[in-house]
């Protein structure tokens, strides 16, 4: 252990050596004498590198995992007390994101144990973000989930106009809808949708986060259902 910890010195992974007397120049000396006499040292060290950053690694993903599991500006579908949690990254305007919304209606249909988060990630223009910030002003109306599959369920661009038609077909009240829409909240939301993104390396939607595996791009319902019963088994 001990020329494990020279050799560690020596390569710049510690900060101290057990011989405090000891010069940094007869440290680096013992390292180097250490790793020549024990070329495996160097395997060692990087199994220990390689498995500090690992460490690290997760708990950078729980920490983001948390963040999404426990924001309370994120809408919720589903089982608020589910045993599982599913995290949905996506666009109004992108036509994989409609197909992946079936596959969440069918999901939530068939297993009352589900709970979907929904993060508003507008990517594809500026309607994108006008139906995102409509979407989660909706909120402030309870009519998010109607307004969510509404303007889902539709073929085409999601416009401006068809943002604001979806709106009044639900008796929505337009002018509060406006004023909601430029709230605090709804740019914290996808700013922070923004943020994490990043952090977990998606480029695109839909994206989705199923217990603690990563799952970018478009699932079928099979495929869902197999991450929902992996996380169901390891909690």
């Amino acid at each position: 252990m001990r020329t494990i910890l020279l050799a560690l010195a020596f390569l710049g992974f510690a900060q101290t050596v057990p011989a405090q007397s000891m010069t940094e120049a007869r440290v680096k000396q013992l390292a180097l004498e250490a790793i020549l006499e024990n070329p495996e040292i160097i395997m060692q060290a990087v199994a220990i590198l390689q498995q500090r950053e690992k460490e690290r690694a997760a708990s950078g993903a729980n920490t983001v995992r948390l963040q999404l599991e426990s924001d309370p500006n994120a809408p919720n579908l589903g089982n608020p007390e589910g045993d599982v949690t599913v995290v949905e990254f996506f666009d109004y305007n992108c036509p994989y994101c409609r197909s992946a919304g079936q596959t969440v209606q069918a999901l939530l249909a068939a297993d009352v144990n589900v709970r979907v988060i929904y993060r508003e990630w507008p990517i594809l223009g500026d309607d994108s973000v006008i139906a995102a910030r409509a979407a989660l002003a909706a909120r402030e109306q309870g009519k998010y989930e109607a307004f969510h599959w509404a303007l889902m369920g539709g073929e085409g661009r999601v416009t401006e106009a068809r943002i604001f038609k979806v709106a009044r077909d639900l008796g929505m009240d337009i002018a509060q809808l406006e004023a909601d829409m430029t709230s605090p909240a709804v740019g914290a939301h996808i700013a922070l949708s923004n943020a994490l993104a990043r952090q977990l390396g998606f480029t695109g939607t839909p994206a989705f986060i199923v217990g603690d595996q990563t799952a970018p791009g478009m699932l079928s319902l099979d495929e869902i259902t197999l991450l929902v019963a992996e996380a169901r088994a390891n909690p």
